[in-house]
Formats: C-alpha cells, structure tokens, sequence
C-alpha cells in the first residue's frame, strides 16, 4: 500500500490560534498512552506522577539534538537538462569549501565536474546518477543531492526528491520551463516537496527572466515573484539588487568569492520599486498576515516579508525566484543564503510511515534523535567494497556497531561501517542523527526497504517508479560471459526502470528502460565495467493490447481422462475501462456471482485466469490493459471441477470475449519538445509531420522557437540524427512519455501481419 508524505509546512500555519492549539496537542505514543490508559488507585497516584513527568522528559529532545536539526537541510538540485544543474553544484561546493578549485562539465582541462563522477557522464556531458554530497554554509549543514535532467534518468530524481526536504528548480534564462522542468515540478509535487526557483544562465544571449517567472505561474501553476532584479543581461550582466535589503549585490574576485555591496543603480530605482511591489502582491494572495497588511495599505518591513517568504515557500504555495549565472560565477552565494532562510529543516516537514501491526496504520514520524530508529534505503550503488546503500535517517540515530532490521525480511543486520558521501569519496563517521543522509556497505536490500531498530514494526512508504517505455534483445558477443548475468542483476537493483526478462518463444534476453539513451548507457556501462561486448536489436516498441466494446461470454471447460476429468464453466461479460483513471491498476476484476455456483473456493482460480489472459494478447503478443471483467455465473461438477479448470476456463472465455470486443492496439505516444534556431522552424515541424507528430504548441523566443507535439515512439527512432542534419546541428530536442493512444487501423493490421509471420518462423 502506498502512502504519500503529506502535510509538509505544518509550522506555517500555526499563526492561526485555532490551528495551534489542534497541532500542538501532545502526541500520543505507545509509552504515555500505557502510562494515562488505566487510573491508578490514590494510593499510587504521585508515583504514577512522577514516572509520566520521567516519560515525558525522556521524550523531549535534547537542545543540542535540536540545534543540530534546525540547521540542517536536505536540498535537492533538479531541472530540465541543460539548465546548469551540475555546475550550480560545483559553485555551491566550491564557495562552501568542500572542493579547492572548480571544473565544468565540458571543461578542456577533462577533469569534469565533481558531482559527474563517472567516466560517461564526462564524456558525454550529462549527469547519468543523482550524486550526493554535502557542505557547510553559515553553520547551516547542507546535505545536496545533484540529480540528471534527462528524462530517461528520471528515476533518479524521484528517489532523490522522495528523501529531500527541500529543492532548487533550476530554469534556463532563455529556454525556461521545459518539458522535463514540467516533469520535475510533478514529481516535487508527489513528495510535497518546497522549491526555490534559480534562473540560470543570465549571461546568455536573449535571457529574459521576467518572461520566465510569468512560465513559472502558467505552466506550473505555482505563485512566484522574484526577490533580485538583474543588474544587466546578456554580456552586461554584472549583478543583482536584492529587493528586500535594497541593495545591489556583486561578485568579485577571480571565481566570484569575494561579495561586494553597493548602492542601487539610480536608473534601477523603479525597476526595484516595482519588483517589491509585485512581490507584496503576490505575497498578499499566499500568505495572511501580509494579506491583512496589503488589505489595510500598510507596508510590510522586511522581516514581515522574509517570514512570509519563508512560510509560503514551506506550505508550498510560493516559490521565491533568484537569479544568476554559474559559469560565470554570479549569483551563487544569494542562491545558498534562500536555502538556509527558505528552505524547511527536517522539523518542519510531515513524513508518515505505516504501521504494520495495526493494520499499516499512518503514524507521523518524529524527527529527534532519541526516537527509535527508521531509516529509508532510497539508492543502492556498486561500488569497490561492495554494494553501497543510500540511507535517510527519519528518525532515531544510526550508530556504527548497532544492529537494525530490515523490515521486508525481518533479517538483523549489523552496521559495520557507516559514511557520508562527496560524490564517489567518502568518510567514515560513527553515528549520524535523524534528517541526515549516510551510506551503508554489505546490506542485502533493494531500493525503498525500511530499516528500524526492532521496536517498531513499521515501514516508510515506497517511491513511484514509472512503467518503461522501450525494450530490445541483448545478446553477448562471447556466449559463455560469466559477467553477462551478474552485470543484468547489479543494474537492475540499482535501477527499478530498468527491467529484464528472456522472452519464453525466443530465448533471448530482453532488457527494458524509459528511453533509447537510457538502454545505450547500461550497454555502454556493461562493455566498460564488466567487459562484455553486448550485440543489440531492433528497439521494440512497449505495445498493449484493449478493449474498446462490451463482449459477453460463456465458456465451458470440459476435458475427460481415464479418472476424473476437469470441468468448469464461467459466464459474464468484460468492458472497457479508461486506463487513465485506473493508472496503478489498468483491469478489474469483479465477482457477482451469486448462489454458490462457482464454489468460493475456485474463484481466486477465476482471477488467476483472468491475470494469465492479461500478460498476453492475442494480436501482438503485448499485455492487455484497460479491461474489466465481470463474473456473473458458472457451473460446477462434484467431481470433476479443481482449480485448474475454473483458471482455464476463465482465461479461455477472456480470450474468446477480447476477440469480440473490438480489440484495439495501443501504442506509446511521447510529449516532444524541439528548440531550434527560427530559420529551421519549417524543417522542424516537416520532419514532426513526417513521423505522424501532432503539433500541440509552438512558441518564438527571440531567434530561437520552441515545437511541443506529440509523436509515437515507434516513429522516433533515429530522429536526433534527422534533427541534427535539418537543423546544422543547432536543434535539440527532449521527449518523455505522454499515455497509450490506439493505433491508426492500417497500422495495426500491419502489425497483426508482423507479429503472426514471427510465430511461423518460430514454427
């Protein structure tokens, strides 16, 4: 069952008294409630006094534990790929010390960033796995998790924005939300997770951030004004005014270290006057105290403001916008000082876990260090010792010799070495307290497995993990590799989208993932770190199979042998169902049998039938989805009806009833989205219309235009090298899964052709 965290920002709200005295109740744990469940006898009554003051001291946490957790925060930087995410992080290790010099992703010095550890990710530019570090700004601790923009990574971010408090949106200046900004603003929403907006890239030519904050609004729907105003652009970008202060805002020195402040521009005064303005306002609509105050025509002060930031942003309602350029060194310092002043620390946010022995109840978790132990597996790695375990600790402390238990087996294990991570370095520490982030080697368990400590028995709520998209055949050049298998397995525990299978009819081993580049990687991955050369096929295309009419059935299983035969008979009827609204499960199943004529023991049989007739339709051999079945009656023999007869005779009827009810082949349709130069936009949207694209949305920026349309996947195999050719290599373009959508009839007659010419070769 899955849980989402909710209620984050819960301390923004209590400035309403009626809030606060219903979320500052005491909370009800096991230990007190056993303490105030009975009354005791007079006799006894001051010593059972003192043992609920004892109880209660004992669960107060200690000032130190809370310092510590007040100046934390756990920050995820995330965005569209391309938008400067990684090299927005080598600033922010750099200024907070944690790194001597800095090196760009491309640099010529072909070192690389820091956080692009991985021999591909330097070659080809790209972050590939989210890296985690962390860093010191002011006394405030940050723990950072650097995630990639692409969208075949995307399981990269969802994990990392599953166990972060906070995060960084970073936006290009010029191209602004894109459809992987899009993606990830979705995820930060199916995590609560509070974000700060950072325009990067203010020294590009055509940057314009006040056409970005207007995308911020309209398509994320997300209030947002900005707290700097840009001290020039393009090549004249020198700096920043910061609103609230009011004052202009430079770096200086030979990486920006030095900070330097001064007067506002006297030709700036109104630009600033304005910005302000409009920052009340759109505070005035989030938050109430600036509310009554924009109401009575008072000004806020400062500190009005940044606490009205500061409890918007947390109650996500507001994401504050800040701005700068990484590459050039500006802006990054004002970025980390909103991360400790807007940004939630792990007291502020409202995670849930479920408890297993009643009933997975939600139980809130409390975030202090002298609570018993849970702890969250959100990433697993191979690394030179072993296998290394991504751990946030939600609560209790985590202490080097201590053992834990793992939830799911209910095996103890016993912690024998514990780090911090910097990327792929790390350093041993002893204990790490709840809110933080730590590594674990030797651990058995997959990615999302709870941790405790034995005296609770209750489990964290898992993460999203999204269906793939494209699979093809892998064959090894050398039959006999003994790495073949071992590298298949490490992957697939370390990433859940990526799946693997060997196809029962061809014997060969089937890999899937969310992408083309995405499946590259691995295959490249594998060659490099295991040494198999890998032989790869035709990318096949992730089909389903439907319903599109009502079709009724009533099929007897009847099969006589020398002793007792197998008879079962099922009648009803299946349906169509709209796969969007049941996307965690795309089929029902629904028994309305009634009378006893299918005895309830073979009815799990029925559903087993129903599942087996699932996984494979008859047109293409894909999965079918978006169907419901009904059971309305059935016949039994004394004797010869068994659970396997009522399973047959139910996948049978479905089969018979899917080839009369109108069935439909569904393919996979990506949302695409082109950004090339102006000139190309002719050529851009020829080649879309080529490949059966429908245009949803062109937007100019400047001399750039931005393309959105949606195109089947079948069709976009070998489209980056079409796009470069058309566009003089200026085009680029990002695509990530929209829905299912039938395929046109000539089509999947074609199909049907194809698919059945397979099964006779096989023959």
């Amino acid at each position: 069952m899955l849980m989402p965290r909710i209620g984050r920002g819960v301390a923004a709200a209590l400035h309403t008294p009626t809030l606060r005295s219903a979320f500052t109740r005491p909370r009800a744990t096991p230990l007190t409630a056993a303490l105030v469940s009975k009354r005791w006898e007079s006799a006894s009554a001051a010593a059972a006094t003192t043992t609920a003051a004892t109880a209660a001291a004992a669960a107060q946490p200690a000032p130190e534990d809370l310092q510590r957790l007040n100046s934390l925060r756990n920050i995820g930087i995330s965005a569209h790929i391309d938008s400067g995410k990684t090299t927005v992080t080598e600033r922010i290790l750099y200024y907070t010390g944690r790194i001597k010099e800095i090196h760009e992703v491309r640099g010529k010095d072909n070192v690389g960033a820091t956080m692009d550890w991985m021999d591909l990710e330097r070659e080809k530019g790209i972050t590939i796995q989210s890296a985690a570090t962390y860093a010191q700004w002011g006394g405030t601790n940050l723990n950072i998790i650097d995630t990639p923009g692409h969208v075949d990574f995307t399981i990269e971010v969802e994990r990392a924005l599953r166990v972060l408090d906070g995060a960084v949106l970073v936006l290009c200046s010029v191209s602004g939300v894109q459809s992987q900004t899009i993606t990830v603003d979705r995820q930060m929403r199916r995590y609560n997770v509070p974000r700060i907006s950072f325009i990067n890239k203010m020294d590009r030519a055509g940057a314009n951030p006040g056409r970005i904050i207007d995308q911020i609004r309209h398509k994320l729907k997300m209030p947002a004004a900005a707290l700097q105003v840009p001290i020039g652009a393009e090549d004249a970008f020198e700096g920043v005014v910061d609103i609230l202060a009011n004052r202009a805002v430079y770096n200086r020195g030979a990486r920006g270290e030095d900070i330097v402040y001064g007067e506002v521009p006297a030709h700036m005064a109104d630009a600033v006057s304005a910005a302000r303005e409009e920052l009340v306002a759109t505070l005035a609509e989030v938050d109430d105290e600036i509310g009554e105050l924009f109401i009575e025509e008072k000004a806020p002060t400062e500190q009005q403001i940044r606490a009205a930031v500061r409890r918007a942003t947390i109650a996500r309602k507001f994401t504050p916008v800040l701005m700068g350029s990484a590459i050039k060194d500006k802006g990054v310092q004002s970025l980390l000082d909103a991360v400790v002043s807007y940004l939630p620390n792990p007291t502020e946010i409202t995670n849930t876990m479920l408890d297993i022995d009643n009933n997975e109840q939600a139980l809130d978790v409390i975030p202090h260090s002298n609570q018993p132990f849970v702890g969250l597996a959100f990433k697993l790695e191979e690394g030179k010792y072993g296998q290394l375990t991504y751990i946030r600790v939600y609560q209790g402390r985590l202490e080097k010799g201590q053992f834990a238990y793992h939830v799911k087996t209910g095996k103890k294990i016993k912690i024998a070495r514990l780090v911090r991570m910097h990327s792929n370095s790390m350093e041993d520490v002893d204990s790490v307290g709840a809110g933080e982030i730590c590594a674990l080697f030797g651990i058995d368990c997959a990615s999302g497995d709870t941790f405790t400590d034995g005296t609770i028995n209750c489990s964290m709520s898992t993460m999203f993990v999204p269906d793939s998209v494209i699979s093809l055949s892998l064959t090894p050049k050398d039959k006999n590799a003994p790495n073949f298998s071992k590298a298949l397995n490490r992957f697939q525990r370390e990433d859940p989208t990526f799946r693997v299978h060997v196809d029962a009819e061809s014997k060969q081993t089937i890999i899937s993932g969310m992408g083309e580049l995405h499946l590259d990687i691995y295959v490249e991955r594998m060659r490099r770190e295991y040494n198999v050369d890998c032989i790869t096929g035709k990318p096949q295309v992730a089909f389903r199979e439907t319903a599109t009419s009502k079709a009724k059935f009533a099929y007897t299983h009847k099969k006589q042998t020398g002793g007792s035969g197998q008879y079962g008979r099922v009648v009803g009827y299946i349906e169509p169902i709209d796969s969007a609204l049941h996307a965690e499960l795309p089929y029902e199943f629904v028994n309305n049998v009634v009378g006893g004529n299918i005895p309830t023991q073979f009815l799990p049989a029925c559903e087993k039938g129903f599942m087996d007739g699932l996984k494979e339709g008859f047109m293409v051999g894909h999965p079918v989805v978006g169907v419901r079945m009904v059971l309305e009656d059935g016949q039994a023999h004394m004797v010869d009806s068994s659970e396997l007869a009522f399973r047959l005779a139910t996948l049978n009827a479905f089969r018979e009833a899917l080839k009369a009810s109108g069935p439909r082949i569904l393919e996979p349709i990506m949302l695409v989205e082109v950004s090339a130069p102006v000139e190309f936009q002719g050529n851009v949207l020829g080649s879309l219309n080529k490949r059966k694209g429908m245009i949803v949305d062109t937007e100019t920026q400047e001399d750039y235009c931005v393309i959105t349309s949606e195109v089947p996947l079948n069709n976009m195999f070998g489209y980056s090298t079409e796009l470069r050719s058309a566009t003089q290599g200026k085009g680029e373009f990002s695509m990530e899964y929209k829905r299912h959508s039938p395929v046109m009839h000539s089509v999947q007659e074609e199909l049907i052709k194809e698919h059945q010419a397979k099964l006779a070769e096989k023959k």
